[in-house]
């Protein structure tokens, strides 16, 4: 049987550095748009095949079938910096430039890969601040709102789409927040709770959908197999917890207290824009694709989630 060939970009990413592995152990053949190739060749212990973003010169390692998948997992940290005129538009740029020069890429192909997988965030549904709307479970259905985060997704999610045209199947991922070690949301939140100086943010009313980024990795690998599913796919655990409740049950695993609330208002002043719509504000969102799909969640609990990630800290 012959193995797959994996295109990917922003696989030496968080969420790359993860998924690229397994699918290795797997025996997928794969390439690796990067900006630094010697760097992520590295990475990989030289495992993969390393291209630059010039898609208009990229080769498929067997011309004769091209690539099979596409992963597009490219763009700038949208946490990583306070959301300034600047920021939002290397935020677009860095996502809605490479999906367009992939569709052409694509378009340009003689041989069209199976599917075609490209990054979009659960941002797409806006954020909530009516508390009776917070409280709806947001499946793949769901609208978005005029947030800058809504229309980020939004737009990231229509560059793709014409590959839908080209008779690809076509995914778009609407990703949670991602758990994991060595990056991350997760790595933002634990110096303070490692020092017991942890807490909610403002009200910590709003919700938190989250993943562990095994079941991010596994629900990737049961796209790429399972050919029925299509379209928008909610990555996220099926059980979203409030903020409040993620904080209390982080400083639990850690065994360190989780009470020292941070006021919105200090948020407010620090990022601005950024804290209104990825931390004070959150959205109940549930995969409800990927459960009729089938799918089995290795952790569909929080506290068995951050128990995995955070081993070193529980002995």
């Amino acid at each position: 049987m012959q193995h797959k060939r994996l295109l990917i970009t922003g696989g030496s990413g968080f969420i790359g550095s993860y998924l690229v592995p397994v699918l290795l152990d797997k025996g997928y053949e794969i390439t690796v748009l990067t900006r630094n190739q010697e760097k992520t060749a590295k990475h990989f212990n030289n495992r993969v095949t390393v291209a630059g973003y010039d898609m208009e010169h990229l080769e498929p390692p067997d011309e004769q079938h091209g690539f099979d998948v596409v992963i597009n997992l490219a763009g700038q940290g949208i946490t990583n910096k306070r959301w300034s005129a600047e920021i939002k538009s290397q935020l677009r740029e860095s996502r809605l430039q490479t999906t367009h020069k992939l569709v052409e890429y694509l378009q340009r192909s003689t041989n069209k890969p199976e599917l075609f997988i490209s990054g979009s965030a659960i941002g797409y549904y806006g954020f909530q601040r009516d508390l009776a709307l917070n409280e709806q479970a947001l499946n793949e259905q769901a609208s978005g709102d005029n947030s800058f985060a809504s229309r980020l997704c939004s737009d990231w999610e229509h560059e793709a789409q014409p590959a839908e045209a080209l008779g690809i199947r076509t995914c778009y991922l609407r990703t949670g927040i991602v758990l994991g070690n060595n990056g991350g949301a997760l790595s933002k939140m634990l110096p303070a709770f490692k020092l017991g100086i942890g807490g909610p943010m403002g009200t910590g009313k709003q919700w938190m959908s989250w993943i562990h980024i095994n079941d991010l990795v596994g629900i990737i690998i049961t796209i790429i197999n399972n050919t029925e599913i299509k379209g928008v796919v909610n990555a996220t655990a099926p059980n979203p917890v409030t903020n409040k409740v993620f904080s209390s049950t982080l400083g639990r695993v850690l065994k360190r207290p989780a009470f020292f609330p941070m006021p919105a208002l200090v948020l407010k002043l620090l990022l601005g824009e950024m804290a209104i719509e990825l931390l004070l504000s959150g959205q109940r969102v549930v995969p409800k694709r990927m459960l009729d799909a089938g799918y089995k969640f290795q952790y569909t609990e929080l506290e068995n989630a951050l128990r995995n990630l955070l081993l070193i800290f529980v002995r």
